[in-house]
């Protein structure tokens, strides 16, 4: 199996936006672990821009990249040795280091905790209890590499039981045409359906609704990754379902602008809104997969090194978010102030972050990277 540099560069421009997206928590008038003190309605309207893709979008890339690296010649067991190790030493590493700066910040701005760090770390993050409903210790926005790893389990599991090769061609059957764009639709939507109004909470025990819209998306995109009949059908149809994206999006943006912030549309409203998000969002991922086959499929010298540190990136990038607005809060700065100061703090730290970890071997596994191979003398 050839790499797919597009896929390469899509993950890339993907964790990109996703920093981008939780700079903007701080400023849109969504909760968020802290907040400016001038919180800004139509700011939610570019946010809905990627709001219904931006994690889809990630599972099916992610489900691409375990094609790939069992297309390597990787056994089942050392598969999933392998991603075990890639995911949960940086996952456990981030939950006891990386995120308890997190809650302790938020009950600081939120419920007036009393105590500093240190003795919020030392005293209450572990007990494993809720602080003002906060579930303590707890994985924040990380929820994502514990749920991909699950899913890799999850995975494998299938694999090991057979009949993986009549799904593959079923795949390559079903999704061969404009059903690529179609069925998804109807599958996210009946999920909504039978889930109403039910929303994500990252637990994995009581996330259902998380789960029908993610693994399926996972699986999508293991499956795509060795079917030439699915990609032909992207290609054939990625500027249509652009183009229905786009539209599908002004209908979302119309009804934020007319019904801001936590205000219920009511109905028909209601619904167009949730039917307008499931298009726009599944509609946006063909079109981008399509757009990066097409364009973005050659290497440059900066690939490898992006690709590397986009992990890395995901791991420290709120934890910076949260810090650095923390420290601006008492300023009273404009929110133009506090957004040209985050972006390039959170990027600084997150280059920082990953420059450091890479040089020092022992550190890699813990951020997410490979250690070193190390020859060893005759």
């Amino acid at each position: 199996m050839e790499r797919h540099y597009g896929m390469d560069w899509l993950r890339v421009g993907a964790f990109a936006l996703l920093i981008l997206y939780h700079i903007g928590m701080v400023f849109v008038p969504w909760d968020f672990h802290v907040k400016t003190a001038h919180p800004i309605d139509w700011v939610a309207i570019p946010m809905m821009a990627a709001n219904s893709w931006r994690l889809m979008l990630l599972f099916v890339i992610s489900g691409y990249a375990s094609r790939a690296l069992l297309s390597k010649g990787a056994t089942l067991g050392s598969f999933i040795a392998s991603r075990s190790r890639r995911l949960l030493i940086p996952l456990v590493f981030g939950v006891i280091f990386v995120v308890p700066v997190q809650p302790w910040i938020e009950l600081a701005v939120k419920y007036h905790y009393p105590h500093d760090f240190g003795w919020f770390w030392l005293y209450d993050y572990f007990r494993f209890h809720r602080l003002h409903g906060i579930a303590l210790p707890t994985w924040q926005h990380l929820w994502f590499v514990g749920y991909l790893w699950c899913y890799t389990l999850a995975l494998t599991v299938l694999i090991a039981l057979g009949g993986w090769l009549r799904a593959q061609r079923g795949f390559d059957w079903l999704f061969g045409s404009v059903l690529i764009v179609i069925v998804p639709i109807v599958w996210l939507l009946g999920v909504d359906m039978l889930l109403p109004g039910a929303r994500e909470t990252h637990d994995p025990l009581h996330d259902g609704v998380a789960h029908l819209h993610y693994f399926p998306g996972f699986l999508f995109g293991f499956a795509l990754a060795r079917s030439e009949r699915a990609m032909a059908a992207i290609g054939r149809w990625w500027k249509p379902a652009g183009v229905v994206a786009l539209l599908a999006y002004g209908v979302v943006a119309a009804i934020e602008w007319r019904w801001p912030g936590n205000t219920m549309p009511a109905d028909p409203w209601g619904v167009t809104f949730a039917t307008a998000r499931v298009v726009q969002g599944w509609c946006a991922v063909i079109a981008l997969a399509g757009f990066a086959d097409r364009f973005w499929n050659y290497d440059t010298p900066w690939r490898r090194t992006l690709t590397e540190a986009v992990f890395p990136f995901y791991i420290v990038h709120q934890t910076i978010i949260v810090l650095v607005e923390y420290w601006l809060l008492p300023l009273h700065a404009p929110p133009l102030l506090e957004f040209a100061i985050l972006l390039p703090a959170t990027v600084a730290g997150c280059w920082a972050f990953y420059l450091v970890g890479r040089e020092i071997d022992w550190l890699r596994p813990l951020i997410g990277l490979r250690r070193h191979n190390r020859e060893i003398p005759a």
